[in-house]
C-alpha cells in the first residue's frame, strides 16, 4: 500500500512564503504524475500543480507565476514551493500519487492526509 505524507504547512502573512513537501512510502513503485490538491472550507477539492515523471508541469490560473512544483531530491517525493502567498490560498493541501506497481503493473492512485495553510495578517 502507498502511503503519502505531507510536511510543510502552517500559517504565514499575505506575501510569504511556504513550502511543502510530500513523500510516497513503498517499495516497487512508479509514480508517473504527482499533484497537489487544496480545499478551502465550503468549497470542492481544486488541482493546483501537477508534475510527471518526465517532469511536465501544469497549474491552475490562480497560482501561476507564484507557486513551482518540483520533484524532490529523494525518490518519489514532491515539493510545492508557494511564494506571494495571498488570503485566497488558504485551505488544506492534499498530495496525490497516481502510479502502478512494478511486480504486476496495477495501478494506484493515493492520497495524502492533507496539510493546513493559512495566510492571514
Amino acid at each position: 500500500q502507498v502511503q503519502l505524507v505531507e510536511s510543510g504547512g502552517g500559517l504565514v502573512q499575505p506575501g510569504g512564503s511556504l513550502r511543502l513537501s510530500c513523500a510516497a512510502s513503498g517499495s516497487g513503485l512508479s509514480i508517473n504524475t504527482m499533484t497537489w490538491y487544496r480545499q478551502a472550507p465550503g468549497k470542492q477539492r481544486e488541482l493546483v500543480a501537477t508534475i510527471t515523471s518526465g517532469g511536465s508541469t501544469n497549474y491552475v490560473d490562480s497560482v501561476k507565476g507564484r507557486f513551482a512544483i518540483s520533484r524532490g531530491n529523494a525518490k518519489n517525493t514532491v515539493d510545492l514551493q508557494m511564494n506571494s502567498l495571498k488570503p485566497e490560498d488558504t485551505a488544506v493541501y492534499y498530495c496525490n500519487a497516481d502510479g502502478y506497481y512494478n511486480y504486476d503493473r496495477m495501478r494506484f492512485v493515493s492520497w495524502g492526509q492533507g496539510t493546513q495553510v493559512t495566510v492571514s495578517s
